[in-house]
């Protein structure tokens, strides 16, 4: 419709139209000149075309519930409104506002500041609920109007307004602050931040020559923030609605945050319990909605609480959350909207836990959500179906594939459970073929997780052919890249010594792909790349060692050693190494990488701060040393590797030193002459060292500079007391 004169009637009509009515909103979104006109009114509603008809203040209320209704589903509109400034002048309208002006219109500028910045929030990502695409130009231009909400001076207009007598308001800035803070940057700056008052007690309450850490353990700041301490409030509300919505800002802000889950997981000095315990208790709220936010806002503290301290989770805590869990779960009545919220509080909790996944599996989650996953899920693919399907059982599908794989990403037991006794497999092939890319993407993920058990790859993905047509994904270069990088993860594991699809998937084109994944600018593609590269060769046959190195060609794989990058420069070594896993391999390799090429990599590699490159470059030279003569000569030829061994085996935890020593022990075996090679590099010295296992640190002689960690390092002692041995026998035989 056609908007020219603002008057309540009009702008109520306008918001009428375009609430659930995508065609409307896009064409309000292309009329720039009323775009422009409601930006306007907010700001500051110009007599010049306001009607008569409604107060000023009407006006402004209507045109922000307007500027809200079509900031959601339509790109068009959103970066028109971006476009126009809309949330500049939501600010500035904030800003602006007067003590007698109505509770209404700070209500509704509150909740359209919401509403937008949610908009823009969800674009610049990552997305709270599920996979979501957005246009290039979008992204970009939302990460700047993200970037400017969180922006000192925006905060100082939007953050007070927690402490507004409204609880409206509250609850706008509350859900405001849950569903833009997407980034450690924003997180903090949120939780850091002060008003005016409290900022300058700060100051005043800290000496110059005090640490900011030393302040007063009882103030707001030193209590997670001002913003943690009013939230926390507002959960002994009676208001169910402003208990949810700062529940939910808790739950960011707490998200991979130590210091703010530290702070809601002990007592204040003007409490008795924690917040937690409070939070705990919201979990048994009589509201469904409170319940779900306060297991969600839990499983965050739980988590970031305990990412620290590996196996401390509180799990008497965490069953109030699976209790919460299963019951919404085993319901035939909740929404499926309050599943999809289920499914994600679920991942959140157990995500990269290994022992949480398992007790969720003890406990008949997964099954409950495998169960869930093959309900929605018609196993026969037709193109009605997937244009009839509710958005909401797409997003629950997605949210139930996504979780299936966290549990199942670390228990070959759990594994075995979901594709033998549940009978997932099927649900994931008709889903990997689906147009929805966010369930492409979870079908993969799942399939990945599975792919971890080699008896799954040689029966159920062999035998369902579902791994063939998780390839075809891969191979497709008009393929969405988040969909891509999971399907690359997958064939990371079918391309496995164990697994019976390695010849098959190398036949049919896997390196070319690679290797166009490799020039990527993703650095995550590029490392997986080279993962696939790395375990194709693993236990592979000289034909195949030829066939990966025709494509990656070895002065990239010298490159690639010695990249800025760790990660990369990790892969390559690991690619080194199993190249050279038996003489055949190392004379390979040194047919084709010159000596001193060769020695400066491995020095790089041993020198590295990365424990993974250290590592892999360590069983690297294990396997040198366990070569020919010439190839252990090599070693001894290049001073560098030796002292290098020896500043490694010194700092390097046991996986890496028992390798090292290890080599030692080839090279002693067959260079007894040489020992003294190995005196003079302090390395016998070392190992004299190792043999005092005392379960603690031991320091080096008097003048060094290392400390060796032998923490439970009893293997490496006993490797060591070995080449000890070795050399002792041969002294006897030297006076002999």
């Amino acid at each position: 419709m056609t908007v020219r004169t603002i008057t309540t009637s009009t702008l109520k009509t306008l918001k009428n139209s375009v609430i659930g009515n995508p065609a409307a909103k896009l064409a309000l979104a292309q009329d720039t000149a009323l775009i422009h006109l409601l930006v306007n009114c907010i700001k500051h509603p110009s007599t010049s075309y306001v009607d008569t008809q409604g107060s000023h203040d009407d006006i402004r209320v209507e045109s922000a519930h307007v500027i809200a209704s079509i900031s959601y589903g339509s790109e068009v509109a959103l970066i028109s409104l971006i476009h126009a400034n809309a949330l500049h002048a939501f600010l500035f309208a904030l800003s602006n506002m007067k003590p007698h002006d109505p509770v209404q219109l700070k209500s509704a500028l509150a909740r359209g500041l919401r509403v937008l910045s949610t908009a823009i929030a969800e674009v610049v990502g990552p997305s709270q609920l599920g996979l979501r695409t957005w246009s290039p130009d979008l992204r970009s231009e939302a990460k700047v109007a993200l970037s400017y909400l969180f922006e000192f001076d925006c905060l100082n207009i939007f953050l007070p307004l927690l402490a507004d007598p409204s609880s409206q308001t509250n609850i706008a800035i509350a859900q405001l602050i849950s569903t833009t803070v997407r980034s450690d940057a924003h997180r903090n700056a949120v939780i850091e931040w002060l008003p005016p008052a409290e900022r300058s007690k700060e100051i005043k309450g800290r000496r110059g020559w005090e640490k900011k850490e030393m302040v007063n353990s009882s103030s707001p700041a030193r209590q997670g923030g001002w913003v943690v301490r009013l939230l926390v409030n507002f959960l002994q509300k009676k208001d169910i609605k402003l208990q949810e919505a700062a529940l939910s800002a808790i739950s960011s802000l707490a998200m991979e945050n130590t210091v703010v889950a530290n702070t809601l997981a002990r007592a204040w000095p003007d409490t008795v319990d924690p917040p937690l315990n409070i939070v705990l208790n919201l979990t048994k709220s009589r509201s469904t909605d409170v319940q779900l936010t306060a297991s969600l806002c839990a499983a965050h503290v739980l988590r970031a609480n305990a990412s620290h301290h590996p196996g401390s989770i509180d799990y008497s805590a965490a069953l109030n959350v699976i209790h919460v869990i299963n019951r919404v779960l085993s319901s035939s009545s909740e929404t499926t909207q309050n599943k999809i919220k289920t499914c994600y509080t679920l991942y959140h909790l157990v995500k990269d836990d290994r022992d949480l996944c398992r007790e969720v599996y003890e406990r008949g989650t997964l099954e409950k959500v495998v169960l869930l996953a093959k309900h929605i899920t018609p196993l026969e693919r037709t193109s009605e179906w997937e244009e009839d399907e509710p958005e909401s059982i797409l997003a629950l599908r997605e949210a139930t594939l996504t979780v299936i794989a966290a549990i199942s990403l670390f228990d070959n037991n759990i594994r075995r459970e979901v594709a033998d006794d549940l009978h997932i497999v099927p649900a994931i092939q008709v889903s990997l073929s689906h147009k929805n890319i966010g369930i492409r993407h979870a079908a993969c993920t799942c399939l990945r997780a599975l792919s971890r058990a080699v008896s799954i790859i040689r029966t159920n993905i062999v035998d369902s052919k579902i791994g063939m047509e998780l390839f075809a994904i891969f191979k497709k270069e008009d393929e969405d890249p988040r969909v891509t990088y999971a399907a690359l993860n997958t064939i990371c594991n079918l391309v496995n010594d164990f697994s019976p699809l390695r010849p098959k998937l190398l036949d049919q084109g896997l390196l070319p792909r690679l290797m166009q994944l490799l020039a990527s600018d993703d650095i995550n593609m590029r490392v997986g790349a080279l993962w696939a590269m790395r375990n194709a060769l693993r236990k592979s046959d000289p034909s195949t060692r030829q066939t990966v190195m025709t494509h990656l060609c070895w002065p990239r794989l010298v490159m690639l050693c010695n990249d800025s990058n760790t990660e990369i420069q990790e892969q390559a070594m690991s690619i080194l190494r199993n190249l050279a896993e038996d003489e055949e391999g190392v004379d390979y390799v040194f047919e084709y990488i010159d000596k001193e090429t060769l020695a400066n990599c491995i020095t790089s590699g041993l020198e590295s701060s990365n424990e993974d490159v250290t590592h892999h470059t360590a069983c690297f030279l294990a396997n040198i040393a366990n070569g020919s003569r010439e190839q252990q000569d090599f070693i001894f030829a290049h001073a560098h590797i030796i002292h290098a061994m020896h500043d490694c085996m010194t700092d390097a935890k046991s996986d890496t030193r028992c390798p090292l020593i290890s080599c030692i022990f080839s090279l002693v075996q067959s260079n007894i002459r040489r020992k003294h090679e190995l005196n003079e590099a302090g390395i016998t010295s070392t190992l004299r060292h190792m043999c005092d296992w005392t379960g603690g640190v031991i320091s080096m002689s008097p003048g060094g500079h290392h400390r060796i960690h032998v923490d439970d390092d009893k293997e490496a002692a006993k490797l060591a007391r070995s080449v000890l041995d070795l050399l002792e026998h041969s002294n006897i035989g030297d006076l002999l």
